[in-house]
C-alpha cells in the first residue's frame, strides 16, 4: 500500500533555494495509474509511484510545470496517537 503523507521538495535550478509541502494521499489517481497526492488547499497536486518518482499536476490554468521535486516519504499517523480528536465522553 502507498504511504498516507510526503513531502514534496521544490528545488530551483541551482539547488540553493527549497520549499516544502506536506501533501497527503487521495481517492484519485493520475495518468500513470499512481495515487495522487494533494496539499491541504488542493493547490499542489502531484502523482507518486511506489519507487517514489513524482509528476506535478496541474491544478489550475497558468501553472508552470515543476522540474526539480524530490518526493520523501514521511511516517504514517499512529492511529492509536492520543494527539487527535478525542472519543471519550466525559
Amino acid at each position: 500500500m502507498s504511504p498516507l503523507r510526503y513531502e514534496l521538495v521544490f528545488s530551483e535550478d541551482t539547488g540553493s533555494a527549497q520549499d516544502v509541502v506536506i501533501v497527503e494521499r487521495t481517492s484519485a489517481k493520475g495518468p500513470g495509474g499512481h495515487p495522487v497526492y494533494a496539499d491541504p488547499t488542493g493547490i499542489i497536486r502531484a502523482e507518486i509511484s511506489d519507487r517514489d518518482e513524482v509528476r506535478v499536476l496541474a491544478s489550475g490554468g497558468h501553472q508552470a510545470p515543476a522540474q526539480h521535486v524530490l518526493a520523501r516519504r514521511l511516517a504514517d499517523p499512529d492511529p492509536e496517537d492520543s494527539a487527535g480528536p478525542s472519543t471519550s465522553v466525559g
